[in-house]
This record gives structure tokens, C-alpha cells and sequence, in this order.
């Protein structure tokens, strides 16, 4: 049974390879367990985790010289998308290290890429990013979160949301207000790279994390973070200057959203694959479903929404790896595979007709994992705005 599946246009050889590596890794150790895992509400397993740092995929587009492979975002988009497919919430680890280690090789101090980024790239130093606050989701310069200096160190005091991957984490990249009178809200913001000891305890009481249940994107728990005069080294203000934390955050939505979109990609093809094959071995009046015209049709209609949100995906890596601006193409790209990934993963819960609805088989996973997709990394409406505004520009 041939299965559709597309090389994006014009890869080259390695990337190829690249894809083909990922894959034979995600079938082996990932796609095998994640549903059962799933089901369970339980976490990544460890030896995953380990071996996706030995494999290279958090260091993928950084430097050699701090331990990165030193590779395109073409690269990272065929890596998040390959692993996506097996599991979102295991295409979903990198992007912390992603996150983390681009702030930091973009806008970290000498002192501070050789601190964090080797760690960042082998896995030693895992990674979440605390932007979120109860009262400032989309606007990101909304923040409440203070950071007050005292000698050698800041405490941290406030609150922070939909942190994952925090209790595992070595490191929180967490923005804070450092500057509350600054005349624009946008330069009142640092970032701080804040140390903590991975576990589900915290540091009570100055640090103490709640989980948030979540109807999807399992196997990376989420937390609501408390901080109460939490102290951390005045060295891990990045870039060693006040007031930039807010545009070094927007520095890095680009890679972030073109590797959100890829992850969208991801999800959208193990649905997609699953309903194929499920509607050549159901049968209904006597042949398979795949038979009836109205099936043939959805079928074609994911593969095709599939395919243009991979080009579209593949499109904003390509010219963010030719050093263009691409926020128009990334936010397109994140947008448009949100909501694709969201249709053709109902379509394939329509497929599966009742047993779509059941957890014995898959499409319900992908289902739940897919709705994340429109309102993390950015909202859709968010998405919106930017390529409004950029098409406005002209």
C-alpha cells in the first residue's frame, strides 16, 4: 500500500538522509509507545529524552563550536516534523532547547553562550520557557513578574503559566519586569535564566510549580510557577542589560513558529496515514470504504492541505536560512498548519467513524494534540495581526 509521502520539493541528499534517520528513530522507540503512554497521562520516558540529546536534535542548528551540528532550519523543520508524527509531545522537547539556545547565541553574553549553550546542545542543560502570566498570554509585554537586584542577584517574585517541560527543566528562560518605570512597556522587560534543580518538588516556598491538566499534548506535563522572592545570579541577565528582554523574545519567533508549524505538519500526516490505511481495511456494503467516492475525497483533500502547509513550512525555512526576514512566511506557515492540522485530523476521526472516538485506536490522540497548535507559539489570531500588518507595510 503505497502511502503518500513527499519529499517537500527539492531536499537535498542530506536532508533526505536526515528525514529517513529521524524516521527509522520515531518508529523504533517512539511511535510504538505513545498512545499507551498517552492513555496513561504519563511522561516521556527518560530514555527517549536521552537519546534525542545523543542523536544531536537539540543542538541542531547551532554552532560546532558549543557543541551544536550546526545544520539549517530546513534541518530542524524535517526533525520536528518526522518526530511529531510519532508523538507531538516528543517533537515538543527540542523546541525548549530551541527557544533557550537561540536567545542565547543570538543575544547572550560571551561569558553566558559558554555557559549554557553546550549544555543546551547535548541535552545536559534541559530547557522551558516561562513567558506566560495568568493576565498576559498574547501580549507578551503585559507581564506582571518582577525582578528586583540586590548586589550580585535578582529576586524573582510573581507568577508564571503554561510553563512545560518546567519539572524537568535545569533552566527556565523566563521574562521579568526589571525596569517598571521605564516610559514603554516594551523596555521594562529582561530575560533571566533562571537555574533550578529538575524535579516535580520545586523550590517551595520561593519556587513552588502546579500541574495543568490538559485534554491533549500528553507525555509533557504544564505548570502554573509561583515565585516568592527567588534568587538568581545577576550573570544570568541576558545579554548583561536591562530592558531588551522584549525584543529579544521577538528575535526568536520566527524559528520558533516555523518549527511549530512543521510540528502541525507532523501531527497532520499520522492522521492522515492512519485513516488511509484504516479505510483500505474497513469494510462497509461489502468493500472497503476507500471504495466510496465521499471517502476517496476526504483522503485527497488532507493529503493536498497536507503538502501546502509543508511547502509553506519548508518555504520559511529556506529564507530564514538565506539570512531574509521571514515573519510574513513563518507566521503564514504557523497559521495556515494550525489550522490545517486541525481539520485533517477531525476528517480522520470522521474516517474512523465510532472508533475515532475510541482510545483504542489513534485518531482521537492526534485529534486532541492537534488543537494546541492554534493557540500556542502565538495564537491564530495573533498570526493574523503580523502578516496584516506586513502586507500593510508596503
Amino acid at each position: 500500500m503505497p502511502i503518500p509521502n513527499p519529499n517537500g520539493g527539492a531536499l537535498t541528499p542530506e536532508h533526505v538522509q536526515i528525514r529517513e534517520s529521524v524516521r527509522d528513530f520515531a518508529g523504533r522507540e517512539v511511535a510504538p509507545v505513545a498512545s499507551e503512554l498517552d492513555n496513561q497521562a504519563a511522561e516521556i520516558p527518560a530514555h527517549i529524552v536521552k537519546k534525542m540529546a545523543e542523536l544531536g536534535y537539540f543542538g541542531l542548528i547551532f554552532s560546532p563550536d558549543h557543541g551544536g551540528s550546526g545544520l539549517d532550519v530546513l534541518s530542524m523543520a524535517i526533525v520536528a516534523e518526522e518526530l511529531s508524527k510519532a508523538w507531538l509531545s516528543v517533537g515538543s522537547v527540542m523546541t525548549r532547547m530551541i527557544i533557550t539556545a537561540s536567545l542565547v547565541e543570538s543575544a547572550g553574553t560571551e561569558e553566558q553562550k559558554k555557559k549554557f549553550l553546550p549544555g543546551l546542545c547535548t541535552g545536559e542543560i534541559l530547557a522551558a520557557a516561562a513567558f506566560t502570566e495568568p493576565d498576559a498570554g498574547s501580549d507578551s509585554a503585559g507581564i506582571k513578574c518582577r525582578a528586583v537586584r540586590q548586589g550580585e542577584k535578582y529576586l524573582v517574585t510573581g507568577e508564571k503559566t503554561w510553563c512545560t517541560w518546567a519539572n524537568k527543566a535545569h533552566v527556565l528562560c523566563t521574562t521579568v519586569v526589571t525596569d517598571p518605570q521605564a516610559p514603554k512597556k516594551h523596555n521594562r522587560i529582561s530575560i533571566l535564566l533562571i537555574p533550578k534543580t529538575p524535579g516535580d518538588e520545586f523550590h517551595p516556598p520561593e519556587l513552588a510549580g502546579s500541574k495543568i491538566p490538559s485534554i491533549g499534548y500528553k507525555g509533557m506535563n504544564s505548570y502554573s510557577l509561583q515565585f516568592d522572592g527567588y534568587e538568581v545570579p545577576a550573570e544570568n541577565l541576558l545579554g548583561g542589560a536591562t530592558g531588551k528582554g522584549f525584543y529579544q523574545l521577538m528575535s526568536t519567533y520566527e524559528i520558533a513558529r516555523i518549527q511549530t508549524a512543521a510540528r502541525a505538519v507532523g501531527v497532520a500526516q499520522a492522521a492522515f496515514e492512519a485513516a488511509l490505511r484504516y479505510s483500505q481495511e474497513r469494510t462497509q456494503f461489502g468493500k472497503p470504504i476507500s471504495q466510496f467516492q465521499v471517502i476517496g475525497h476526504k483522503l485527497a483533500h488532507m493529503a493536498t492541505q497536507i503538502e501546502a502547509g509543508r511547502q509553506l513550512t519548508y518555504h520559511a525555512a529556506r529564507m530564514k536560512d538565506t539570512g531574509k526576514r521571514c515573519d510574513l512566511e513563518a507566521g503564514m506557515a504557523k497559521a495556515f498548519c494550525a489550522e490545517m492540522a486541525e481539520e485533517v485530523t477531525s476528517e480522520a476521526m470522521q474516517v474512523f467513524g465510532g472508533y475515532g472516538y475510541s482510545r483504542e485506536f489513534p485518531a482521537q490522540r492526534f485529534w486532541r494534540d492537534a488543537r494546541v497548535f492554534r493557540i500556542f507559539e502565538g495564537t491564530s489570531e495573533i498570526q493574523y495581526e503580523v502578516i496584516a500588518k506586513r502586507l500593510l507595510e508596503g
